[in-house]
């Protein structure tokens, strides 16, 4: 377990992390490592996803009280692991060559290899497009306020409502919202990717390799962050599209077919 904290031009960062290696190696060809890491990263502001992602505002709703934004990092991915293997098939003679026996030369040297990445979501954090403080700032940083009369259930997990924007109402005029900064999680990431390798020993010095590599093998929907927008004026109800995801984080299956002249 190890801890450090940035300081930065106004503004207080914390990175609490343990991280586990495990690395195991077998006679048989069969090779395992899987990497875990819990980790814990807070701050009072940062804007390095929302270039790509929007999942917190970049600017301090209230920059008189920097300390009220202090939560999750946008970055904070608190439970992350890869597994990889691999394995040499038993097929064949190892080291067989073009001149040898054709059936030993085209079932020897496989391998398989695999990559498995689960991570839970990033932070991110309920928004407005308007700024019911009229501090002038145009830039809508505001929060909205955690509505006292819900009973119901916060994170609903679909495409089309991720969360439930009744959870949120609107700040009253003049005033800044009570919500924290990246109070909500988004969905988590799950992968599987396949490897196939074959090699061919042309001569002493000269190896053809032919490779095909299945990314996302499953097919697995990985959703991106929703859209954070609960109200977009100071009028009517939540906004229709809040809790909408309309982009995924991950590709689809992908199949990559190669051939490699090593020598």
């Amino acid at each position: 377990m190890w801890n450090t904290t940035h300081w930065f031009s106004e503004g207080v960062g914390s990175y609490h992390g343990l991280e586990v290696d495990v690395n195991r190696h077998w006679a048989n060809g069969l090779q395992f490592r899987g990497v875990y890491t819990f980790s814990k990263a807070l701050d009072d502001l940062d804007n390095l996803n929302t270039t790509v992602a929007t999942n917190s505002p970049a600017f301090l709703s209230d920059p008189l009280r920097p300390h009220a934004h202090y939560g999750r990092a946008s970055f904070d991915v608190r439970h992350s692991g890869v597994i990889q293997a691999t394995y040499d098939l038993p097929f064949g003679r190892p080291g067989s060559s073009l001149g040898e026996s054709w059936k030993g030369w085209l079932t020897a040297n496989w391998q398989v290899s695999g990559i498995v990445t689960l991570e839970s979501g990033l932070p991110f954090t309920p928004q407005l497009s308007y700024n019911p403080s009229n501090d002038g700032d145009t830039r809508n940083p505001v929060r909205p306020s955690w509505n006292p009369n819900f009973n119901g259930k916060l994170i609903l997990g679909g495409p089309n409502e991720y969360f439930n924007p009744l959870a949120f109402i609107q700040p009253m005029a003049g005033s800044y919202g009570n919500v924290g900064r990246n109070i909500l999680e988004g969905p988590s990431l799950k992968q599987f990717d396949l490897g196939l390798a074959k090699r061919w020993s042309l001569s002493e010095r000269v190896n053809l390799q032919f490779r095909s590599d299945f990314f996302n093998l499953f097919n697995h929907t990985n959703l991106n962050t929703p859209n954070p927008v609960v109200y977009a004026a100071a009028t009517g109800g939540p906004s229709p599209t809040a809790g909408v995801i309309t982009s995924r984080a991950t590709t689809s299956r992908q199949v990559q077919l190669g051939l490699k002249l090593l020598w």
